[in-house]
């Protein structure tokens, strides 16, 4: 792929471009002269400029083109820009949110329309909701697609726990630092834990929170690059899983086939509903009171999705650090429900 290409006499906003490139994670050429940007100026995905090297590609005769961004330090060049015809000019360091975003974009190629966010959110504590979203994960790397795991329940143990890769090398939440914009998915794939194809963003159960500016930058990330988004939620509301929620297409509530759950998880319902989110119901059993997944679903109030019955032999798999994967068991078959119900 052609890379971004730069000419930047300023050392200072060269210092400040090559930064912002790095933390787009986007390999930038920087040409010596306009002689050696005329070369890649038809075909560079995005030219930067300053100042100097806009009045020297005018004096160069260089044919207008699109994808032309000038960077300046505090007196913008509002003519000469305007005469090149520069799709902006940003004043750095303080509009470099935007420049990143503009590298990002070329690393990353144009955003996908198949990134989707299901959020997974317990009627009540032990629900199986981490599981079923464990599962979901898979089922979609299965399927041939790109997954990512977040967890947003600083007190649910860890996914990684769960699947068994706690050990795993790779970042966790407090070492994922993308709370001041955007970030590559390119990024997020190098830095995280991986269960096959399957990418696992997991709290540290030492660790701080994750911040909501932060959950908003993963997701968002996975929804450009096409992945899907499986996220853990906790069952009380925090700033982290509001950020998640906001961005979330398909809420799945997990609920154990049992009276108190039911009671419980209506409250939790209840208070997702008030915020408009697009909620359906899974029921895990058996019931032990015979209890029927469609009375519980007109109790809590929203759409029934499925019904789940025990996968067998799970509980001591996971005891053991294993996350079997059995295609034709039923927590695989209801994780195949829910990403039909996210990709109709």
């Amino acid at each position: 792929m052609t890379h971004p290409t730069a000419l930047l006499t300023d050392p200072d906003l060269l210092d400040e471009v090559l930064r912002m490139a790095a933390a787009a994670n986007c390999e930038l050429v920087c040409a010596s002269d306009v002689t050696s940007l005329r070369s890649q100026w038809h075909s560079a995905p995005l030219v930067l400029l300053d100042p100097a090297a806009v009045s020297a590609c005018l004096d160069a005769n260089l044919p207008r083109r699109s994808g032309v961004l000038v960077v300046h330090g505090g007196d913008p060049p509002w003519a000469p820009a305007v005469a090149l015809g520069a799709d902006g000019v940003l004043e750095l360091p303080v509009e470099g949110r935007a420049l990143v975003s503009a590298l990002t974009d070329v690393g990353e190629g144009p955003p996908s329309d198949r990134g989707r966010v299901v959020s997974f959110v317990g009627g009540r504590g032990g629900s199986g909701a981490s599981i079923l979203a464990i599962a979901c994960g898979r089922e979609a790397v299965a399927a041939g697609g790109e997954a990512m795991l977040v967890d947003c329940d600083p007190l649910g143990g860890g996914l990684d726990l769960a699947l068994g890769t706690e050990s795993a090398e790779g970042a966790r939440w407090p070492g994922v630092h993308c709370s001041g914009g955007r970030v590559p998915m390119s990024a997020l794939r190098s830095a995280l834990p991986t269960s096959g194809s399957l990418s696992i963003l997991a709290c540290d159960r030492a660790g701080p929170d994750p911040e909501p500016a932060a959950v908003a930058a993963v997701l968002d990330a996975g929804r450009r690059s096409g992945c899907t988004v499986v996220c853990d939620l906790p069952r009380h509301p925090t700033s982290a899983a509001s950020a998640a929620l906001d961005r979330t297409d398909l809420t799945v509530l997990v609920v154990p086939a049992e009276v108190r759950a039911t009671a419980a998880a209506s409250r939790v319902a209840s208070h997702l509903l008030t915020q408009g989110r697009n909620l359906r119901l899974v029921v895990r059993g058996p019931s032990p009171g015979n209890l029927k997944a469609a009375e519980m679903a007109d109790v809590i109030g929203i759409p029934l999705l499925t019904q789940m019955r025990p996968e067998p032999g799970l509980p001591e798999a996971l005891e053991r650090g294993h996350f079997p994967r059995n295609p034709k068991g039923p927590l695989a078959a209801a994780a195949r429900l829910v990403l039909k119900e996210l990709h109709p």
